[in-house]
């Protein structure tokens, strides 16, 4: 075999690595969806209480993402990687075997500070292993497909195994698979060179709890009501946590989120607009599965594969993203995929109790595939836009941030909007609420396209008329940093 010829079955090996395990992370992001029915059964869970099952989670990963992008830095990215690996296989083992409701939750919040330490890292190898041009564009493609594709085919994976075997099922297949990326890990990627500096654990704290008082007194103000003493005191302490948090990156010498970055319009712009797509495609995914199996009558195995075209349009697109690109540029695939997203929300939020599958959930998903298979990469691309190499891992821990907060706290809005609607028998009810949550989810992405459009769009089209005036400009990749998309 050749020299070359070997170095690109090195390539391959390390980008399927890194793949593999962000696409374990992001299958136990939404693996639980189809099984939130036997999970409340089985744990005795509130609709409310629910929630938390998923929230736990992304606000957990959300909120220490920084600071594992921070510790990859200063400890070296491979062995940060091994070890968060090695958090999330033990927690999704704890999941899988868990005897009560407050065991699940609280694995699930461990399994988020693994998922916090692989994410950032993972990005950081590949960006470390490939260099900038065709190859680096082309694992970032893949890397942004992984994502596309990630939530929906973990729900056609999840309801087939709680169809077949149980919802615990789709947990304990991360152990093995976490084993087998731990061994090959330290084989084929290379350690990094560590930085000298400090962790900003009073940034990290502040951070999380500071979101987590925002969510925790969205999801109470469902049950309490908004004047609710919790409810309120939740809110007071997320936001007096939150100021805390921005006065202490103001000062700190080493801020796990340089506020720098966000002086950017591009930038602070995308991390804005991911956090409303987020926000309202949790919902989707969270009231959808509970449509499909509550209303229509599909087992889990049925709900999971109703994703399924969804699924195979949103690879599809993501596949062509990198010819797509290269034609129209990333400001106008955003723009079209958040506009597009936003049509199949609308149209899903008309559901009732007597919808078909075919025009009321299928149709409207081909259109959300189409949608997030435009939107990813733009919205990555321009999360790290032109930043510095001294920033390039904060700019992508805060993208990833953004995805994961935008998930915590746009579900928790969804699921207040949601309990205030539906009257009737239990199937008109749960209809009812799913339309409501629904429709909240479009003006969520109605938000985020008006963001794309004022603040994104115009700023890509000045970088790229610049760029094209520049004598022998370098093309333009997908990803426009020297390390780190998400």
């Amino acid at each position: 075999m050749s020299r070359t010829s070997t170095g690109a079955v090195h390539g391959s090996v390390i980008l399927t690595i890194i793949l593999v395990s962000y696409f374990m992370i992001l299958l136990d992001n939404s693996i639980i969806f189809t099984g939130l029915p036997g999970i409340q059964a089985d744990m005795g869970y509130s609709t409310t209480a629910l929630a938390w099952v998923q929230d736990a989670y992304t606000l957990v990963f959300g909120g220490l993402l920084l600071l594992g992008a921070r510790a990859g830095d200063l400890l070296g990215r491979r062995r940060v990687f091994v070890f968060g690996l090695a958090v999330f296989a033990t927690a999704s083992l704890l999941i899988g075997l868990a005897p009560a409701g407050w065991w699940l939750i609280g694995a699930r919040a461990l399994q988020g500070i693994g998922a916090a330490i692989v994410a950032p890292s993972s990005l950081s190898l590949l960006t470390a292993s490939f260099p900038p041009g065709r190859d680096r564009t082309r694992a970032v493609a893949w890397y942004g497909a992984t994502a596309g594709i990630g939530a929906s085919l973990g729900l056609v994976i999840g309801g087939a195994l709680a169809h077949w075997i149980s919802w615990r099922a789709g947990f304990f297949i991360n152990v093995p698979i976490g084993l087998a990326m731990i061994i090959l890990a330290p084989r084929y990627l290379a350690e990094s060179q560590r930085t000298s500096g400090r962790f900003d654990v009073v940034g990290a704290i502040t951070a999380t709890l500071g979101m987590g008082g925002l969510v925790f007194g969205i999801i109470s103000s469902a049950d309490a009501g908004w004047g609710a003493p919790a409810t309120i005191a939740a809110f007071g302490a997320g936001i007096v946590l939150l100021a805390l948090f921005v006065a202490n990156e103001w000062r700190a010498d080493q801020p796990i989120m340089p506020l720098r970055l966000l002086a950017s319009r591009e930038r602070s712009g995308a991390y804005a607009a991911r956090l409303l797509y987020m926000g309202a495609m949790i919902g989707f995914f969270y009231f959808t599965t509970q449509f499909l199996q509550e209303v229509l009558r599909f087992n889990p195995l049925q709900a999971g594969f109703a994703f399924f075209l969804m699924t195979v349009v949103n690879f599809a697109v993501a596949m062509a993203i990198l010819k797509l690109t290269a034609r129209f540029g990333n400001a106008a695939l955003l723009a079209a995929g958040v506009a597009v997203t936003l049509a199949g929300m609308v149209w899903l939020g008309r559901l009732d109790v007597n919808s078909p599958y075919l025009t009321g959930v299928a149709l409207p998903m081909v259109l959300l595939g189409i949608g997030q298979g435009l939107a990813f990469a733009p919205l990555t691309s321009a999360g790290i836009a032109r930043v510095t190499a001294k920033d390039a891992g904060a700019a992508s821990g805060l993208v990833n941030t953004a995805h994961q907060l935008g998930s915590s706290l746009g579900l928790g809005i969804l699921v207040t909007a949601a309990a205030g609607t539906g009257d009737g028998p239990a199937r008109a009810a749960l209809a009812g609420h799913v339309s409501a949550a629904l429709t909240a989810g479009s003006i969520l992405l109605a938000l985020c396209l008006g963001v794309a459009l004022a603040l994104i769009v115009p700023a890509a089209i000045t970088a790229r008329r610049a760029a094209s005036r520049t004598p022998n400009p370098t093309p333009t990749p997908l990803i426009h940093a020297a390390k780190e998309p998400a």
